[in-house]
């Protein structure tokens, strides 16, 4: 007689992660949403990209440097001129009472630029305002000029490295009056300069005037693209692409501020 067979017993399926798979099936909807969650990065870069265009685009620069600098600035389109007025916008010209640095000191904006601008510049007056000579290494020429007042002064003029009427295009008609004024004379936006060149110059933005002086290219936009930071101006399309032409040469350029040797007023 055979003895009985145990029961075999009944397989519970296992949840250990160690058995063979078996292949899963992901249903329509799952695939939608994992194809979604791939392109979910793809979306977000081109939205950073547009949003990069909106400024100065995406840059390489270190921080501090006029190529980040310049890409911060937003790219517009120049505003109309229309009702533009020098001395109605920007209030009188080489005015010592403004909210720019170094007003009130007793003398005006044209002589505090020559005074440092010039080598050894002479005085006249017990109030030392007054300039009456000077050597300068123009900027824009690369020529040197001696300066005489009197007939000759014309000589040697003080440019608005951005030109005010470019700035009321790009941004200053949104400025206060006493903001627009600070921006008429402040030394970071002046420079003293070869007459000619600066009449050459006239309203005209770097994407139709550069320096003849190219050694002094990088500082001059430099000092631009700082010039429209400091004062929330946009720079225009053709003049985002002078600028960062020029920065392919000095990318780590740093941005030039009011204590730089080159903007800071002697006393």
């Amino acid at each position: 007689m055979r003895a009985d067979r145990p029961p075999t017993p009944t397989r519970t399926p296992s949840t250990e992660r160690n058995e063979t798979p078996v292949p899963y099936q992901t249903s329509p909807r799952r695939r939608g949403a994992v194809a979604a969650t791939l392109l979910l990065p793809v979306l977000l870069t081109a939205c950073s990209k547009d949003r990069d265009d909106k400024s100065g685009g995406s840059s390489d620069g270190k921080p501090g440097s006029v190529k980040a600098a310049l890409a911060e600035l937003p790219v517009k389109k120049a505003a109309p001129k229309a009702g533009y007025d020098r001395k109605k916008h920007f209030g009188q010209a080489w005015s010592d009472r403004t909210d720019a640095p170094g007003s009130g000191n007793g003398c005006d904006t044209r002589n505090d630029i020559l005074r440092r601008d010039l080598k050894n510049p002479k005085l006249d007056g017990s109030a030392k305002c007054t300039v009456t000579s000077g050597t300068l290494a123009d900027p824009y020429t690369g020529r040197t000029i001696r300066f005489r007042r009197g007939a000759q002064s014309s000589a040697v003029q003080i440019d608005h490295i951005v030109a005010l009427s470019d700035a009321w295009q790009t941004g200053a008609q949104k400025l206060s009056q006493a903001r627009r004024e600070a921006l008429a004379n402040d030394p970071l936006n002046l420079v003293a300069a070869d007459g000619p060149a600066n009449m050459g110059k006239g309203d005209k933005d770097a994407a139709d005037w550069l320096p003849a002086n190219k050694a002094y290219a990088c500082d001059y936009v430099a000092r631009q693209i700082a010039v429209k930071r400091q004062y929330n101006l946009w720079v225009t399309p053709p003049e985002h692409d002078a600028m960062t032409k020029v920065l392919r040469t000095c990318p780590a350029h740093p941005v030039p501020t009011a204590k730089s040797p080159e903007v800071a007023l002697k006393h």
